[in-house]
């Protein structure tokens, strides 16, 4: 991202890392008809049966916080 707001390169970044810099007009978009929409990250696993505790909290984590993300 340093490198896209000193304007010597562009950048691929996550939308949510660079909404304050769109925001105040620090960044532009380009290119947009060329990165298709990202609908997020996916978890996959093995079956529940097993899981260990560090993982089974680590998934709880993240449904929460999608669920609040709407």
């Amino acid at each position: 991202m340093q490198g896209a707001l000193d304007g010597v390169g562009l950048a691929y970044l996550l939308e949510s890392s660079v909404r304050e810099p769109l925001k105040a007009k620090r960044l532009v978009r380009v290119l947009e008809d060329y990165c298709p929409p990202f609908p997020g990250f996916s978890l996959y696993y093995p079956s529940r049966a097993g899981l260990a505790p560090k993982l089974r909290a680590l998934i709880e984590f993240v449904r929460q916080r999608r669920e609040r993300q709407g």
